[in-house]
């Protein structure tokens, strides 16, 4: 990259520069641990470019006898340059979740190689044959153990991060670090909470959903529940989220689950990571219904679809319940020493059963928020996109911002998972007229 390219880029960082790949090579090679993983000499290595979002630069290095994946955060973001500046310090963050979370969630995760805070480049574990679980769901490919490890990552992740697992002087330690994550937290604000409602620039919808987009624009109800749940978004710090956790930052086998980029971590609310997930199952299966497929197989894979949302949640509330049971004194919510007798015990478990079902209806919110950024607002998902056909798309996307309004104006309906499950498919024919019976 020029310096006549990034002279309207603000760099924060000292040192920070924008790596190419024979730089990236020669940093790999002054990292003797990592250069042990490739085998042979930099002479023997190959690296290519795997980058598939829009704010790093992201690299696959292989020798005779590993790889690893290099990762750097750009300063701007991807397909927009210096018209879109961004802070390149969002690897610190990213770097740090790893960090924080390590010890934690253990093998649902990567290894953190190397982390140079001036470059602000991330050196990790390869996954492979890991593919990303997005491209999998669009392929109609099952992969049975996903759901649950992601229930499982998610509780384990926050019941360890929140004031029911460390005391609070940890858990300030933390939330200190990552509210400096500004930058972007700034687009989870824009992107999911308030652009969709607006008509701003960046939002990426074709013109057969466009009578959807002035419906939601309209609709003081649904953009007041948005509003709530953004505020308690910003202010509720109850666990480390990892913030963007979509089905393309889950990396699959059918035997294993690998979450990645973290760069999204902040503290907010656990249902956010967990809607997040299931917002993107639910897409997957309203896109089912635009693709060529065998009628029967798309339905058999829509059940599969719809069994994953129950494992994710069912799992997540055993573990994160298991987890608070185990370790009744680990952090300073709910002391042990106030539910010590029978009748204690007793309220104690009144509270754990509240507060999980809690964050089931943030769940239920969080996804629909969601559901609705992924089709009106920047950064459109894949599940949707291979649909050529436009009006077919269209009605897809119908389906979800059907059942996401229906989610966000009618909670009362939604108490439980089975209602959430049986309301997916009742919303797939709503059409493109948001006023229509059928979209109600």
């Amino acid at each position: 990259m020029s310096a006549a390219t990034t002279s309207a880029v603000t760099i924060s960082t000292p040192g920070y520069r924008v790596l190419s790949q024979a730089d990236i090579i020669a940093e790999i090679e002054r990292l003797p641990d990592v250069a042990a993983i490739l085998g042979g000499t930099a002479s023997d290595w190959r690296i290519r470019d795997v980058a598939d979002g829009y704010m790093n630069a992201v690299f696959i290095v292989e020798g005779p006898d590993g790889g690893v994946c290099a990762k750097q955060s750009l300063p701007w973001v991807r397909y927009h340059g210096e018209s879109w500046p961004l802070s390149e310090n969002r690897a610190s963050f990213e770097a740090s979740y790893m960090k924080r979370l390590g010890g934690v969630v253990g093998e649902l995760a990567p290894k953190l190689y190397h982390f140079d805070p001036s470059l602000q480049f991330i050196v990790m574990q390869q996954l492979t044959p890991h593919i990303i679980l997005r491209g999998g769901l669009i392929e109609g490919r099952r992969f049975p153990k996903v759901a649950g490890d992601v229930g499982r990552y998610v509780a384990t992740a926050a019941f360890h991060t929140s004031d029911l697992g460390v005391p609070f002087e940890t858990k300030f330690e933390d939330v200190s670090l990552f509210a400096r994550n500004h930058a972007v937290l700034r687009i989870s604000v824009d992107l999911i909470f308030i652009d969709p409602y607006v008509e701003v620039w960046r939002n990426r919808f074709i013109p057969e959903i466009g009578a959807w987009a002035r419906a939601f624009r309209e609709d003081v109800a649904l953009k007041t529940a948005v509003a709530r749940h953004r505020n308690a978004f910003l202010s509720n710090r109850q666990a480390l989220l990892h913030g963007d956790l979509h089905s393309g930052s889950v990396m699959v086998t059918e035997d294993e689950t690998r979450v990645i980029d973290g760069e999204f971590s902040t503290f907010g609310p656990i249902g956010f990571d967990l809607g997040a997930f299931v917002a993107n199952l639910v897409i997957a299966w309203y896109a089912q219904g635009g693709y060529d497929r065998d009628p029967a197989e798309r339905d058999a894979f829509r059940a599969f679809i719809l069994d994953q949302i129950a494992t994710l949640w069912t799992t997540f509330r055993r573990e994160f319940l298991a987890l608070w049971e185990a370790n009744p004194a680990a952090g300073d919510g709910y002391p042990a020493t106030h539910f010590a007798d029978a009748a204690g015990a007793a309220r104690l478990s009144t509270i754990r059963s509240d507060f999980v079902d809690a964050i089931f209806r943030d769940l239920v919110a969080f996804a629909a928020i969601k559901m609705i950024r992924r089709v009106i607002s920047y950064a459109q998902v894949a599940d949707f996109m291979v649909i050529e056909d436009t009006v077919r798309r269209a009605e897809a996307q119908a389906g979800t911002l059907a059942l996401a309004r229906s989610l966000l104006k009618h909670p009362e309906r939604y108490p439980d998972l089975g209602a959430l499950l049986d309301a997916i498919p009742r919303f797939e024919r709503a059409g493109l007229d948001p006023d229509a019976p059928s979209a109600r």
